[in-house]
């Protein structure tokens, strides 16, 4: 057995390792990190100890590794450094819902880092009143800290000199401390456990209160509950419904028909329910792979690493834990709060309901429902974002044209529901509607009030009301100015919807109810009431863009009116 002399000029210490060869690797790998070591001369091998391998992969089965930096003598040696520890007596876990704590200073000018120092010898947590629930949100608002607990809302002062005015005389008290004493706001509401629906744009804060079915502004008068302008009804229902707790959600989908290790894999129907962070399965067996990126447009599924597919459609089980959402943000292009309130999908075919609207400082209400849904809500300088499904949204994009209406490329209509009642105590007969704006609205239903009936079973006890015992008068859909135009027999053309008259839009309203087995029929004169309008105390409208009028483009509408008389 044959020896190999090295030869070290100076003294020093040393770490003289091995290359190892991994049977399970496509190359070899050191057993200790070093740089490789070839003196002249010395033999090497292609490979490794692999004899057969490439001579162009060669590596080197030695290497060598110094102690002491530069390699000089006597110089600085390398050691492990500090070992951040600590000694408890009781090293029981504690959970502090309600208590702030801070670190040391943090100066990237000065290269003062003390974010790791949490010194037990000084004062550094502070705490809130744990009857009013876990701190959920804080935001550092000038000099203040503004403290969100589920039920609270609260301030603290944050490194700065307090001043005291105490029998006219005024003292100022110095304090070393950087979260001082935290002081409630007035008021018994708090962000429940959705601190996702905070937002804040100038002196204004904006989140939810779902466990009191309210929506909150905080602002230098206090608490202000918005929803009651004029949505107190709405927020109360929908609130209420949001879930606190997490809840299971799954489904399965087939892979294409390949075998092998893929951190690739394409599903054979679509994978729209697909979300970033799903942990996946494979033919029922579990690992701790997720989703890290999807292609919607090809089904394609980028996962966190490879998994092994046998090549005979396999299942491909997506999991995930959902919650039900209200995400905030401020829209600071349109200067109006956003708040998307999302029930979590837990069924794979059932549309989960989500709302989002908005609330507009100007009017003190909420001025619109959107369509979008999004992910989160982001405002950068004067541009409004939003992301849907891993994608960033650019909004009121100025660049593309005919683009109103149009949400994460999904376009709908425009709609306005309104409510006529003048003299809400008399009889009325609505025969016509006019609006008055730009060309390309419809009216989609013009409807009025239920009128009771007798029931269908007088001789049960008690009678037995339903929905069926009700009527409710309706006129057909008014069609725009654009899609109503039709030629008759004579060649003439003419309007089956609105038609423009000095610049105003004006149609009939034809009833479109069924007749009522108590009703008169005007048979004789060659009509009937299916002509004459709609009989209410008030009516329900709503009026909406059509689909062929300048699609996409702008539509504006200004005021809707309607003719009616006093019903005999």
């Amino acid at each position: 057995m044959s020896s190999i002399v090295k030869t070290i000029n100076y003294y020093n210490t040393f770490w003289n390792k091995r290359i190892l060869d991994d049977p399970t690797q496509s190359s070899t790998f050191a057993a200790w990190p070093a740089l490789s070591w070839d003196p002249p001369g010395y033999p090497s091998y292609p490979n490794g100890m692999n004899i057969g391998g490439n001579e162009a992969e060669r590596r080197q089965d030695w290497v060598i590794e110094e102690s002491r930096i530069v390699g000089g003598y006597n110089n600085t040696s390398v050691t492990y450094g500090v070992k951040a520890y600590i000694n408890e007596e009781n090293i029981v876990q504690e959970h502090r819902f309600n208590t702030l704590i801070y670190s040391g200073l943090f100066n990237s000018r000065t290269g003062i880092n003390r974010t790791n120092v949490f010194s037990i010898g000084e004062s550094i947590t502070r705490s809130s009143d744990p009857a009013f629930g876990a701190i959920q949100r804080t935001y550092a608002d000038d000099n203040d800290l503004i403290v969100l607990q589920e039920n609270k809302c609260s301030r603290a002062l944050i490194d700065k000199d307090a001043l005291y005015t105490a029998e006219g005389n005024a003292n100022v008290t110095s304090t070393n401390l950087v979260v001082g004493q935290i002081v409630p706001y007035a008021g018994d509401f708090g962000i429940s456990s959705n601190p996702e629906s905070f937002a804040r744009f100038g002196f204004r804060r904006y989140f939810s209160d779902a466990y009191r079915g309210s929506m909150m502004r905080l602002s230098i008068d206090g608490l202000t509950e918005i929803s009651k302008s004029g949505m107190q009804d709405f927020f109360r229902d929908e609130l209420k419904k949001v879930s606190p707790n997490f809840k299971p959600f799954s489904f399965e989908l087939e892979t294409q028909d390949v075998a092998g290790a893929y951190s690739v894999i394409t599903t054979t129907t679509s994978a729209e329910n697909v979300e970033l962070g799903m942990n996946v399965e494979i033919n029922n067996l579990s690992s701790s792979i997720y989703v890290i990126d999807v292609n919607y447009a090809t089904n394609e599924i980028t996962l966190s690493g490879d998994v092994t597919l046998t090549g005979a459609l396999d299942t491909v089980k997506f999991i995930n834990n959902v919650k039900d959402q209200v995400i905030g943000g401020y829209d600071i292009f349109d200067r109006q709060y956003v708040v998307s309130i999302q029930f979590a999908k837990t069924q794979l075919d059932v549309t989960p309901e989500y709302y989002t609207l908005t609330f507009d400082e100007t009017v003190n209400g909420w001025n619109s429902f959107y369509t979008y849904k999004p992910s989160q809500i982001i405002s950068l300088k004067d541009t409004f974002y939003t992301t849907h499904k891993g994608d960033l949204w650019k909004h009121y994009d100025q660049s593309v044209i005919n683009n109103r209406g149009c949400f994460y490329g999904a376009c709908s209509d425009s709609y306005v529901d309104f409510i006529f009642n003048d003299q809400p105590s008399t009889k009325k007969v609505f025969q016509t509607v006019n609006y008055e704006g730009d060309n390309g609205w419809e009216i989609d239903y013009f409807k009025s009030d239920f009128q009771q009936t007798d029931p269908d079973l007088p001789e049960t006890t008690p009678p037995t009301y339903t929905q069926d015992n009700k009527y409710q008068d309706e006129t057909k859909q008014v069609l725009s100015y654009e899609e109503g135009l039709y030629t008759d027999v004579s060649g003439y053309p003419k309007r089956a919807g609105f038609d423009r008259k000095e610049n105003l839009y004006v149609a009939n309203l034809i009833n479109n109810s069924e007749t009522r087995p108590d009703q008169v029929l005007f048979t004789a004169s060659g009509f009937n009431n299916l002509t004459s309008g709609i009989k209410g105390y008030f009516t329900r409208v709503r009026i909406s863009t059509d689909a062929t009028t300048d699609t996409g483009g702008l539509k504006e509408i200004w005021s809707v009116g309607t003719k009616y008389v006093v019903s005999s």
